[in-house]
This record gives structure tokens, sequence and C-alpha cells, in this order.
């Protein structure tokens, strides 16, 4: 068995053929370049039972030559593809599987067996070089062809960086070195992954966030590590989705992963302060501050407006403002847009990939003897004490203090969630069933004080009248909150620590 690791990077035709003529190539090459054409055939279940347990089986002709390959397990971490790989020629076009366990393959079940078919073909041609970058022994490989499933099609055009020899870093450091000369996005799915969408006519699925299992890590460099990659597989699964209007709520999960990203870099920063950490910290909070304006005005349309004109719904005055919201939304929209399909948002992610394979996570710290459950108790402590301090006097509060608490329950909300698993999840999920509706209503306390800004932007003489009309629907909405704020207080307040 073999692990792969390589970077997947999508590319347009037209910059995949500039970049095989730059010079830089030529000046990393070990070998000649070489060209193969690639058919492959892609097999499974009708009911794609290895697609569901996370293994690929394919038919590969180069030349004259069959392979038969199953993949399975592994990550996919900011476009880092990490999988088993068992590979074995083959007499010809058919399976054989006493092969495939001869060369130590997963033995696959009989019932399984009987019923493969093969499901959809990628055809392409592939351009291979070996460079030498940083040290590491790098397989350069340029993909042009198509993917088919029945009538169905899809080109594919992409870079594949596969490391020989070396440290993971220096794939995310040669792929920032290639964006210098063309454009280029990570590829977060497989050509395969590609292949049963096809197959199976399957449309798109939001992304939730999930949370990692921290209790199978023995120490906080470990959990540090896979809540960054949670929080990263997040965003990237959700981007394509956002970018391309698919379903508003893209663009909501983009946001959350975001937030609960830096979360996450916050308690590295407690674990060790660091230069490329920062550098990182501040270009995703700028990103964050664009998605969130956007979200201003998703909240104002979607909440705001749509509730009063629930209860007004001939008011003429409000369909205009409602009109005059909707092009301010899409301005923003269109800004966040183009905000993920940059080339700026490429290179984060990139100096991402590298960072999280870098020497941070393998310099000893001051606090080496620190155990994970110690760092997560210090960490839930400390937010915990920054809300406390944030809801003194909270009866007489005004909106800068909410807002002040409400960050400070966010965070505390997102790293309890994120470090549960370390804990016992009885006691865990008690306490945020409380702290989670408290949040709420701080969310909607600060909806609506971000709402009169918003009226200010839209306020003119014509719609003076409308605008006072909503402005009062808002404050009695804000003194509803006011009212359920204590409630949600008084019981969150007592709920004992469960760390």
């Amino acid at each position: 068995m073999a692990v792969e690791t390589e970077l997947k990077l999508r590319i347009a035709p037209e910059h995949l053929n500039r970049l095989k003529r730059h010079p830089l190539l030529k000046t990393l090459a070990t070998t000649r370049t070489t060209t193969r054409k690639l058919h492959n055939i892609y097999y499974d279940t009708p009911k794609l039972e290895l697609h569901q347990s996370a293994m690929a089986l394919r038919l590969r002709r180069v030349g004259r030559q069959w392979l038969q390959t199953l993949k399975g397990g592994g990550a996919v971490q900011a476009g880092l593809h990490q999988r088993n790989e068992w590979e074995t020629p083959v007499s010809g076009e058919a399976l054989d599987f006493a092969v495939l366990e001869a060369g130590g393959g997963k033995r696959l079940p009989h019932a399984v067996r009987k019923k493969l078919q093969p499901l959809f073909v990628t055809d392409f041609s592939r351009t291979t070089r070996m460079l030498n970058f940083g040290g590491a022994e790098i397989e350069l490989s340029m993909d042009s062809g198509e993917i088919r499933a029945g009538k169905a099609s899809r080109p594919i055009s992409e870079l594949e960086l596969e490391l020989k020899s070396g440290e993971p870093a220096q794939l995310f450091k040669l792929a920032l070195a290639l964006l210098d000369i063309v454009p280029l996005e990570l590829e977060h799915a497989s050509k395969a992954e590609y292949g049963y969408r096809l197959f199976a006519d399957a449309k798109p699925v939001v992304a939730k966030a999930s949370m990692p299992d921290l209790a199978r890590c023995p120490d906080v460099p470990c959990a540090l590590q896979a809540m960054i990659w949670s929080c990263l597989f997040h965003l990237q699964a959700n981007v394509p989705g956002a970018v391309h209007k698919l379903d508003e709520e893209y663009l909501h999960q983009v946001r959350v992963a975001l937030r609960r990203l830096r979360v996450v870099l916050g308690m590295a920063k407690i674990f060790r302060a660091d230069d490329e950490l920062a550098v990182l910290n501040e270009q995703m909070a700028n990103l964050s501050v664009e998605l969130g304006r956007s979200r201003e005005w998703d909240v104002f349309v979607t909440q705001t407006l749509a509730a009063i004109r629930a209860r007004l719904p001939e008011h003429a005055g409000l369909r205009q403002v409602l009109g005059a919201s909707e092009e301010l939304r899409e301005q923003h929209h269109a800004r966040v847009r183009g905000a993920l399909q940059s080339q700026d948002y490429q290179r984060l992610l990139l100096r991402f990939g590298a960072w999280m394979h870098g020497g941070y996570w393998r310099e000893p710290t001051a606090d080496a003897g620190l155990s994970l459950p110690q760092f997560a108790a210090q960490i839930l402590e400390k937010r915990s004490k920054q809300v406390s301090r944030r809801s003194k006097n909270l009866a007489g509060a005004d909106a800068g203090q909410l807002h002040a608490l409400r960050i400070a329950c966010k965070k505390l909300r997102y790293s309890a969630e994120l470090l549960a698993s370390l804990y016992a999840g009885a006691k865990a999920r008690r306490y945020l069933s409380a702290l989670s509706p408290l949040q709420d209503i701080l969310g909607l306390l600060n909806d609506i004080a971000v709402a009169r800004r918003l009226l200010d932007e839209l306020d003119s003489k014509e719609r003076h009248d409308t605008l006072a009309l909503i402005r009062g629907w808002m404050e009695h909405d804000y003194v509803e909150q006011v009212a359920a704020l204590g409630k949600a207080w008084k019981r969150f307040a007592g709920q004992k620590a469960f760390w």
C-alpha cells in the first residue's frame, strides 16, 4: 500500500498552456517532460456502496497496459489529498480481485463484487515532469480532458502536485509560486467525486460544521490542527455554492466557518504567538468584515423588513424600501463573491496550508507540560470570565455593551462546541443549550442596532415616513428582546462549568 499525498488545483485551459511554457518549470525540472493518454473506468454498485465507504475502484489504461487501483481512507485538507492506494497491473480490461488482495489491498465482500459495474469514465491527457522545489521531490501533472457518465460530461483542466519526498509544506509553497504566474484555485473534489456527481445527477449540498473528535489527540498542537482543518473544510466546501449563488445558506455557512476559524486561531495565539499566524488571522478578519456587511443587508431584508411587511403587506412605501434594500444587498453580495473568487483568497488558503505543515507545530513552548484538557479548561475559563465581565449591569446596558457581550458569548459558544468532545457529553450539551438562546437574543438585539444604521443609509425625503414606521416596529421588537434577555441570562448564569 502507498499513501498518496497530492495538492489539486483548478486551472483554465488557456492558463494551463501558458504554464507549460513558463521558464520556472524548466528551471525546477529534474526529468524530461512526458505526455500520456489516460483512460480510466470507475466501478461501483448501483447503490454506490464503495463511494459511501469513501473508496474508489478503477481500471486505468496506459498505452497497452491496464492498472487496477483501489483508493480509500485518508483526508482532504485545504486541497491536500492524502489517500491510501493499492495499485497493481492486470491482464486486461477486467477487474481481478485476486491480484488486488495479493497486493495487500482491502478484501471486498463477495456480495459487493458481484454487483460492481462501470459508472463513469475519465479520459485525459497528462503531461508530467519531476521538480525539485525547496528540497522536496514533486511530480507535477497537467491534466486536460473530460469526465463522462452516460450522456453527461464535464471538462478536466487541472494540476496535481504529488509529493514524492520531502515536506508537504513545499507543495503549498510551490503552488504559491505558480499562482504568481497564472490564476489557480484549490480543488476540493477529486475527478472521481465529480464523476459520481455526474452519474447520480447530484445537486451540491450545503456543508454544515462538524466537530472534530479531540479525544484522539494526544496534545494541544494535534487538537488545534484538527479544529483548524475542520473549519477550513467547512469553509472550502461552501465557497463554490456561495460564488455561484446556488442557495443563500452557502454564504451563511461560509460566514459561520470563518467565525469558527477565527475563534480557533485565537486559541492558537494563546498557545504560541507567531508572525505568520498573526498575518493569517488579520487577513481572515478582513475577509470577515466584507462578509459581515453582506450579512447585515441579508438580515435586514429577509428578517427585519420581511417581518414588518408581513404585518403590512400592502404598504407601498415598504415595497419601495425593500427594492432599494435589495439593490444594496446585491451590491454587497457581488463584492463578497468577488473576494471569494479572487487570487488573494486562493493565496490565503495556500499560505494556510503551508503554515499548517510548518515548524510552528513542532517548536517547543514554555508550557510544554500543559496537557490538552488543561489547555482546553484554560481557554473555556478565559472565555467564561469575559462573558461574566461584560454582563455586569445588564439591565441598563447600552448597544455597545450588548455588542461586546454578544461577541464574548459567541467566542465562548464556538470554543465550547469545538472542545466539547474532551468532556462528558451531557454536561456540555446542557451548558450549550443555555448559552445558545442567550447568544441568539443578543444577536437579534444587534440586528436591530445594525438596522438603525442601515436605515440611515436609506434615508431620503421621500422615504422619511416609511422609515419612521420601520423604526417604530423595530423599537417595539427591541423592548421585547430586552425582556427576553433577562430571562435567558438568568438561566445561563445558573449553569455549572462543564470543564
